[in-house]
């Protein structure tokens, strides 16, 4: 009989751990090639993950809620002697080795640049659980070995995705902290030198649990949210503008064409394509709207990829992306929306389906909303609302004078980072978009 170490994934680029959500298989079970013995997530997106090998599950190495770097050992499966080789799978990596009996995180903080401060006899590692933001492994086992405080933890600003603590940030901290020994907070703040930024960590308040309430956990997927959310708006300082347009030849196109459209290319023609449209044209227009920023360099993304948010039924919001959203005709862009709108709804979404996005849509008008200010989906630099349609009158400019007709009437509202993004370039585009939306052409073949 032999042993086969059954590590964790890699789920895509930039993802480095999962958590497991659900073991399909116990020890003792019998599994066959490619039946799915785990069940995991990584951000929002979850998956299934298929057995490379056939035989019996002899050990889980971890259990379920438990977030796990990728390439690490996750569980062993008895095989028959002389077995088939399991498929190779070249984009997973090796599990990092044990150094004398640690595991690979604490191996890996060991031989970093670490000061050499006095352990605390069995310490209590912080767990993934604790504090207002995620930890990976790494990162709790340098502060468990180097006696930093989940207090301490929390105030140190993240330069990883969503504002993650990375190793780098930890022992850069470390070396302040080496430098200044008399780190000690006082209830009266010290004033910060002239020209040096102020560092404030804030506090949750606390709720009153009093009176006729009833208390609900946030899931998975909202926590991430939440997280995400406040890191997008403590890292940008946003500004919103708004324009309003008259959409009265796309709503008169769309009741024309719609069925001969779905006819033509089975497929519902909605709004939506029609918007991402405008946006992927007005972003050739302007290019500096498609970026992100890394520290203080600009980084121009050559790419147009379209991320539309998408409520799903839990109420949870997840963010598909249409990769090379400028290549697609309306037809294209169609088929991807719907596809992807259809497959976020029943979970079925793959990994990098949410990722790469440089520019986002939100529609708040399908909840009856005229407008909105949405936040950022970071590490892009604009999110744009599209508002509801409506029937309003409005001032028509014709060659026999100003006539007030009945128009169907947005608004879109874009916010944007106002570190890379003034408000001439932010009210342009916003009003590029409008004039895009507004010229559409109402006999437009299908």
């Amino acid at each position: 009989m032999a042993q086969f170490e059954l590590i964790m994934p890699k789920m895509g680029e930039s993802i480095m751990e999962a958590t497991i959500l659900k073991w399909v298989k116990s020890v003792g079970d019998q599994v066959e090639l490619d039946e799915t013995i785990v069940e995991i997530a990584t951000d929002k997106v979850d998956s299934e993950v298929p057995s490379p090998v056939a035989g019996k599950v002899v050990q889980l190495l971890f259990g379920e809620n438990d977030t796990v770097a990728i390439g690490k050992v996750i569980a062993l499966i008895e095989t028959e002697s002389g077995a088939a080789e399991p498929k190779a799978s070249p984009a997973l990596a090796e599990p990092a080795p044990q150094t004398n009996g640690q595991s690979p995180a604490a191996a890996s903080a060991s031989n970093g640049a670490l000061s050499t401060s006095t352990p605390v006899a069995n310490p209590q590692p912080i767990g993934k659980g604790e504090g207002n933001r995620f930890y990976s492994p790494l990162v709790r086992n340098i502060a468990q070995q180097e006696n930093i405080s989940l207090q301490e933890l929390e105030a140190i600003a993240g330069s990883g995705m969503q504002g993650r603590v990375t190793k780098k940030d930890i022992l850069s901290y470390l070396d302040e902290r080496k430098e200044t020994p008399a780190n000690v907070t006082t209830a009266k703040a010290t004033p910060a030198a002239k020209g040096t930024p102020v560092q404030v960590s804030y506090t949750a308040p606390a709720v009153s649990l009093d009176g006729n309430v009833e208390i609900v956990e946030m899931d998975r997927m909202r926590k991430l949210i939440a997280e995400h959310m406040v890191m997008s708006k403590h890292v940008s300082p946003h500004v919103t503008s708004f324009v309003e347009v008259d959409v009265t030849n796309i709503v008169k196109w769309r009741e024309k064409v719609k069925d001969a459209f779905q006819k033509k290319y089975n497929e519902k023609i909605t709004y939506t394509p029609v918007f991402i449209e405008a946006v992927a044209r007005a972003i050739r227009d302007y290019p500096m709207i498609n970026i992100s920023v890394d520290g203080t360099n600009i980084i121009v993304r050559k790419d147009v990829n379209i991320g539309m948010a998408a409520a799903l039924p839990s109420g949870n919001l997840i963010v598909p992306v249409i990769k090379g959203a400028d290549q697609l005709n309306l037809a294209g862009l169609t088929k991807t929306v719907n596809d992807l709108a259809n497959r976020a709804r029943a979970n079925q979404l793959k990994p990098e389906e949410i990722q790469g996005g440089t520019f986002t849509i939100t529609n708040v008008g399908t909840f009856g909303n005229v407008m909105g200010t949405p936040i950022i989906n970071q590490p892009q630099a604009a999110i744009m609302a599209v508002g509801a349609i409506r029937k309003k009158p409005a001032v028509l400019e014709t060659e026999y004078g100003d006539i007030i007709a009945i128009r169907h009437m947005m608004f879109l509202s874009m916010s944007y980072d106002h570190r890379v993004v003034d408000g001439f370039l932010g009210g342009s585009f916003l009003r590029k978009v409008a004039d895009y939306l507004e010229g559409f052409d109402g006999d437009r073949a299908v």
